[in-house]
């Protein structure tokens, strides 16, 4: 069931810290995307050898490349297309799943590597695309799973803008490594499923008969525990004496004889 219930209004507070919040991933992601470009303008500008930090399939000595590849990029326009993925993507996963964010990326990095380093055809990775690919997964799928209104909105607006995604995990053009796309799309769609419940469901606005009921509910327990007991569950402390149901002789009791006094002082029992 999808849930669009509106949430209710947020008080100033609250505006105050998803302001700074999102400032804080803004600027991080700004950071993440400004270091990819100053490692490819120092690899082109002084001719730096970075051969040894891609990702070549089944070979051991390349499995370094499963951390490092996806800093590295071939041309400008290789580099400008991923970084307005990793920018949209990023801020959309950090900001709408602050808790699970912590977990995906990490994951979603490693996978993508590893699955390329596993399946790919045996030529020289490298690019964040498959990070990227990670990512939209990732969002497009929580959306799907948790079925509230900011993960369906962002799932909507990753879908809007990358949805061709969901073609680039096949085989297309040559020259690019749809295996590291392949792979980190598989890694967003597991980190989905496993971090699902890492961050809690934003508060929505109740309706009226919402709130009707839980009412209702609240006076039913509260009646359960101060109407008192009825008088057929009541244990008395001590209701008299108890009767056999087949009454004998011995169970009547005993006649007891007192002294007869008589007028002259002398007793006698008769």
């Amino acid at each position: 069931m999808i849930d669009l219930t509106p949430p209710p209004p947020p008080t100033p507070a609250q505006l105050h810290a998803d302001a700074q919040r999102f400032h804080r991933v803004l600027i991080g992601v700004a950071l993440f995307l400004v270091g990819l470009a100053a490692l490819w303008w120092a690899e082109h500008q002084f001719r730096l050898d970075l051969q040894a930090l891609s990702i070549h399939p089944r070979a051991p000595a390349y499995l370094l490349g499963v951390l490092t590849a996806p800093l590295l990029h071939g041309s400008l326009e290789h580099l400008l297309g991923n970084s307005f993925g990793l920018f949209v993507l990023g801020v959309l996963t950090l900001y709408r799943y602050p808790q699970g964010a912590r977990a995906a990326l990490p994951l979603i990095w490693l996978l993508a590597g590893l699955g390329t380093w596993l399946i790919g055809r045996g030529s020289f990775h490298i690019g964040a695309s498959g990070i990227t690919h990670g990512l939209m997964f990732f969002v497009f799928v929580s959306g799907l799973v948790r079925r509230d209104r900011t993960s369906i909105a962002a799932a909507l607006l990753a879908f809007a803008f990358f949805g061709g995604m969901l073609v680039t995990v096949l085989p297309r053009e040559p020259g690019v490594s749809w295996e590291y796309h392949l792979s980190g799309a598989l890694a967003g769609v597991f980190a989905a499923l496993l971090l699902r419940k890492r961050d809690p469901a934003p508060a929505r606005r109740k309706y009226s008969w919402e709130i009707e009921e839980e009412l209702e509910a609240e006076a039913e327990r509260l009646r359960a525990e101060t109407e008192p007991p009825r008088p057929d569950q009541v244990t008395p402390i001590w209701d008299g004496p108890r009767r056999s149901a087949e009454p004998d002789d011995t169970q009547r009791g005993a006649i007891l004889q007192f002294p007869y006094r008589h007028r002259g002082g002398s007793d006698r029992l008769h």
